[in-house]
């Protein structure tokens, strides 16, 4: 897990490098894929990427390093019975406790997303923030290409604004939530409160109405091109000031389940990132861009605020009554 690499006072920074990577696809992603497409054709998207996963695969298996704590701080002492200690277990041993662990972990985050109301409050709040990502994503070709009548190469740079986003939002979160805990670390006396990483996620809740406010008229009325750029930078940065939030606080909140928390969380991010652009050409169809991002920014303040507020005052109240949470 990566919070157990640093100090609980340095893991936005951690987080920081850990969230933006995945967020940076999206922006660049689509610039790139345009610039492919267009001057090779488009079976080589599918050829690079499979170039690209299968050095990243290789490469990670001699440069990631274990950071599982009771795997760190299990004592390595060897078998009591010297005689046993390099006869092999059966195979069929080693394959039932292989399942056994991959059941586990399969089912363990399916029984915290149904039954951790800190999962559930945190989910839905994520998924949120990615579906209307996605959901923006698929507006970028119409507006740049049909409204502005830029080209296909030239239309891809404008996810360059996402992508500045997401690498701004990331450098003020990281550096601002260490401050922030540690200002109220001093003042509560409370080393680990988790509930040191909502204050932050309010700035996401008005960052990505904001931006999407201004993107939905700029777009409407097809303002200077660089309106629609700027909004979508501010979307960026509070979608991944979001992110970051959730995901130090569950990496406090759980502990040795982190892992499983975080797979909750992405299992319904993920539903959300895949069934929000069904319904983009309905929703843009009967509101156009300005009244139906509107309706995104609206529901993206209630959202917001309720998961920075609810936590904050009913945060700790929560991991009491759950025996997945540290402590």
């Amino acid at each position: 897990m990566i919070g157990d690499l640093f100090r609980p006072d340095e893991r936005g920074l951690a987080v920081a490098l850990y969230n933006t990577a995945p967020l940076l696809g999206p922006s660049l992603g689509p610039m790139l894929g345009a610039v492919v497409t267009q001057y090779l054709s488009w079976p080589w998207i599918f050829y690079i990427l499979s170039i690209a996963d299968t050095v990243l695969l290789i490469s990670s298996f001699p440069l990631l390093r274990e950071t599982y704590a009771p795997v760190l701080l299990a004592p390595q002492q060897p078998p009591q019975d010297a005689s046993n200690y390099n006869r092999k277990q059966p195979v069929s041993q080693r394959l039932s406790a292989v399942a056994k662990v991959l059941a586990q972990s399969t089912w363990r985050p399916l029984r915290m997303l149904f039954t951790q109301p800190v999962v559930q409050i945190l989910a839905l709040f994520l998924a949120y923030l990615y579906g209307t990502m996605y959901l923006v994503l698929s507006t970028f070709p119409t507006l740049w290409v049909e409204r502005y009548h830029e080209n296909v190469v030239i239309g891809g740079l404008n996810y360059l604004s996402l992508g500045l986003g997401y690498l701004l939002g990331s450098q003020v979160c990281a550096f601002s939530m260490d401050k922030i805990h540690r200002i109220l670390r001093t003042r509560d006396n409370d080393y680990g409160k988790p509930e040191c990483k909502p204050p932050l996620a309010i700035f996401s809740a008005f960052l990505v109405p904001a931006g999407l406010s201004i993107y939905a008229w700029c777009s409407q009325y097809r303002t200077f091109w660089l309106s629609p750029d700027v909004s979508a930078t501010l979307f960026a940065m509070g979608v991944i000031i979001g992110t970051q939030c959730v995901t130090n606080y569950l990496i406090d909140t759980y502990s040795v389940y982190t892992a499983s928390a975080i797979g909750a969380v992405a299992l319904l991010r993920g539903f959300a990132g895949f069934g929000f652009p069904l319904f983009a050409p309905y929703l843009y169809a009967n509101s156009d861009y300005g009244w139906g991002n509107s309706l995104l920014a609206f529901i993206a303040t209630f959202v917001g605020m309720s998961a920075a507020v609810g936590l904050w005052f009913f945060g700790q109240a929560l991991r009491r009554r759950s025996t997945f949470c540290a402590g």
